[in-house]
């Protein structure tokens, strides 16, 4: 098996493939010699950090999976969910940071490539995309860089295949300075009874290549993206893989074509770690060996190497097993749609990994012990300190002075900047645009049913409270779905976090999964799909916690959809959800950050039965048409809800003085609030169902005019509330760096 033009295995050399000596130690006593240089790539392929989740496997295990209407939950390409009527909604969001901090258009474009083949590899079409990006500070020399690069690949990719952005975030933050975040979801629709799988079944097989030629384009981008980066990192950028969409959209209509023929027996998507991950999980899964010809994949670049081959994470590809007597016909259709389609092996009950290159045996692994036997760690952790609520003393507040300031600033400004640079409305079933609590579109084809989607995390909260961070983001995400009058299905996580070698780092991870498995569980939001983004340090720094839910919820008649904007005069505002004095915490929100400069005390504590009856109520609202416009409590507390609803309708509102303290009421974060409105006529019996639901529900003023004025505040125009709205990113964009 020795291959004369291999490097020779040193102690160097495996420590560059991201293999510890102890690691090494255990591939020695799997295969009872030294592993060829092909072999130590593939070891270092699957058990990476990215593919393998040896850090976090104890404890994604704690997570809620399942629930009656979940299909399938982690451990295939996407999630699936049923939505009735034969069908299933299929999604998933997954990270790609590294490659974008590294080179940001095709970072990004490719992460966008990637979480597509994930959803129609299960046999959906996809439907809707998001996307949650998280740059550093604004005035940091690289960063308009990276937004702009980053942005022109997401609408790049995503509009030349043909799928709408439905929502998403963009967030600004000096901790992400080095280490940016794309987390990459999208969704898609399939028939209940046409999901397809990954496992392998059955001896003598066809293993078969789909889609584009293999290139030497992101050669070890998993194990990039499995460590952190040093001042090295711009000698990182050959492992970034290029991408093409028109391509993409090729594979996709001739995989859902082939699948439609009754030839596939299983799929794998080839992403991260290429050829090797999509063969090994196939025949893993299926307690199968594969058996691999190189010689007979398709390559785009001369004398490639077996290595080159096994870990490049060339785009657009796919691997299949088929059933022998339907070969010809699926050959038939990709040719039809000018992709290439080879036999490049065969499924065998071995279970071993064989791989042939030049009539020479370059690998022979076992296959289980690769795909699902890669080591699993139990690391070191501590607890986070729980931070105490510090004194303050602050000055009488200007309070429209503050919201201008901050609905203008780089923190709560419109993101209509990035948006449109994005194709929303393709495929003609977008029902609400990006701006909103959530995305929803139509079901194509059913004559009521839609889909809302929603993505969330506030990652200062989960720098000052791992758990309470995690829990908030779950409820965040379920409460924008909610606000729709969808009802909230399931989740797929994105946990980005630093070096968890490091136990303070882990610590933060742990307990942001507990925070996700407790409020998950008390919502019914079970978690069906994820990834696990770690290492997102360098020279030593880490980015802030930033567990992002990516949530789905049904609605059975989008008639009855709500939407943020005020829509009528002289409707009532009421406040749902929210303690007596309307609002009382103030620490850690962005009024205290952005006007005084205040990052301290503890986030906002998330009563979960009180975010369940909330929820609860605002949807039997809505389905009842007793409130038209709906809007959560988040960022910037009720004055930025308010004047968000009010830009969005283009229309005013008086609101009453607060019962209590002016600056916690307008300004506080505190969870679990909406603000609808309603018609005064119909107060008495929402007033009454809001009782039987134990959750407040508080008159706090009436729509109408074209100001809006807080208690004894000023009165804003809401033309000069767009104005320092609309203004920041546009701005920003357009100045010379």
């Amino acid at each position: 098996m020795k291959n004369h033009r291999d490097p020779r295995i040193t102690p160097e050399l495996v420590e560059a493939h991201g293999i510890n000596e102890e690691e090494y130690e255990k591939i020695l006593s799997l295969i009872g010699r030294e592993p060829t240089y092909t072999e130590l790539g593939i070891f270092s392929a699957m058990w990476n950090e990215h593919c393998s989740y040896k850090s976090s496997k104890k404890w994604l295990r704690t997570l809620p999976t399942t629930a009656d209407w979940v299909i399938m939950g982690p451990g295939e390409n996407a999630g699936v969910v049923d939505i009735g009527d034969g069908q299933a909604v299929v999604f998933k969001m997954e990270s790609h940071n590294h490659p974008s901090f590294i080179e940001p258009y095709q970072g990004a474009a490719t992460g966008v490539g990637g979480i597509l083949r994930d959803v129609f590899t299960m046999g959906a079409r996809p439907v809707a995309a998001m996307n949650a990006l998280r740059f550093g500070d604004p005035q940091d020399h690289k960063t308009r860089h990276l937004v702009s690069g980053v942005v022109a690949g997401i609408g790049g990719y995503g509009n030349c295949f043909g799928v709408p952005v439905v929502g998403g975030e963009v967030e600004f933050d000096p901790r992400f300075n080095t280490n940016i975040l794309v987390n990459a979801f999208a969704a898609g629709i399939a028939k209940t009874d046409a999901i397809f799988y990954s496992r392998a079944q059955g001896t003598g097989l066809p293993v078969v290549y789909l889609g584009a030629k293999t290139g030497r384009d992101g050669v070890g981008g998993a194990t990039m993206a499995s460590a952190e980066f040093d001042s090295d990192i711009e000698e990182k950028r050959p492992t970034v893989q290029v991408g093409d969409p028109f391509t993409e959209k090729r594979l996709m209509e001739a995989t859902l074509e082939l699948m439609a023929t009754g030839a596939v027996v299983a799929i794998q998507d080839m992403g991260a770690a290429g050829l090797t991950c999509s063969a090994v999980e196939m025949g893993a899964k299926g307690d199968l060996g594969i058996t691999l010809d190189l010689d007979k994949v398709p390559v785009r670049e001369e004398d490639m190497t077996a290595y080159e081959m096994m870990l490049s994470e060339s785009q657009e590809r796919m691997l299949m097993v088929l059933h022998p007597e339907k070969e010809a016909e699926a050959r038939a259709v990709f040719e039809k749609w000018e992709l290439d389609f080879a036999t490049i092996g065969q499924t065998t009950d071995s279970l071993r990994f064989s791989i042939f290159w030049q009539g020479m045996e370059v690998a022979n692994l076992p296959i289980k012990e690769l795909g699902d036997e890669a080591p699993e760690y139990d690391r070191e952790w501590t607890a986070p300190p729980s931070p105490a609520e510090p004194e303050r003393n602050l000055p009488d507040p200007d309070i429209a002075g503050a919201l201008l300031a901050l609905i203008g600033s780089p923190d709560l400004c419109s993101r209509r900047w990035v948006w449109e640079q994005y194709d929303t409305l393709i495929q003609g079933n977008s029902l609400q645009l990006p701006g909103g609590d959530a995305g929803v579109i139509r079901v194509d084809g059913h004559a009521a049913k839609a889909l809302a989607f929603s993505s969330d995390v506030t990652p200062r909260y989960c720098q000052a409270d791992p758990f309470e961070g995690g829990r908030q983001a779950v409820a965040e995400c379920w409460r924008n779905i909610c606000a729709t009058g969808a009802r909230p299905l399931a989740c797929s996580d994105n946990l980005n976090f630093g070096n968890p070698e490091k136990p303070e780092i882990m610590g933060q991870l742990v307990a942001a999964i507990k925070g996700i498995g407790q409020a998950c569980r008390a919502l019914d939001f079970p978690v069906v799909s994820g990834n696990v983004s770690l290492y997102n340090e360098t020279n030593g720094i880490g980015i802030l916690p930033t567990p992002t839910i990516a949530g789905v919820g049904l609605l059975d008649d989008y008639s009855r959809m709500a939407r943020i904007a005020f829509s009528r005069e002289n409707m009532q505002i009421l406040l749902i959800g929210a303690p007596q004095g309307w609002g009382t915490h103030l620490s850690q929100s962005r009024y205290l950050a952005r006007i005084h400069d205040d990052l301290a005390g503890p986030p906002p504590p998330v009563d979960l039965d009180s975010e369940k009856n909330a929820g609860q109520l605002v949807r039997s609202l809505i389905a009842e048409g007793l409130a038209d416009s709906v809007h959560d409590c988040s960022d910037g507390g009720l004055a930025v809800t308010l004047a968000e609803m009010a830009m969005a309708g283009n229309m005013g509102a008086t609101i009453s003085a607060p019962p209590g303290p002016v600056t916690e009421a307008f300004f506080g974060e505190d969870q679990g609030r909406y603000v609808i409105c309603a018609d005064g006529r119909n107060l008495s019996r929402i007033m009454k169902m809001a009782e039987e639901l134990k959750t407040s529900c508080i008159p706090v003023g009436a729509t109408g005019g074209h100001t809006l004025k807080l208690g004894h505040a000023r009165a804003i125009s809401v033309a000069e509330l767009k104005k320092a709205h609309e203004e920041w990113f546009s701005r920003y964009m357009d100045e010379i760096a």
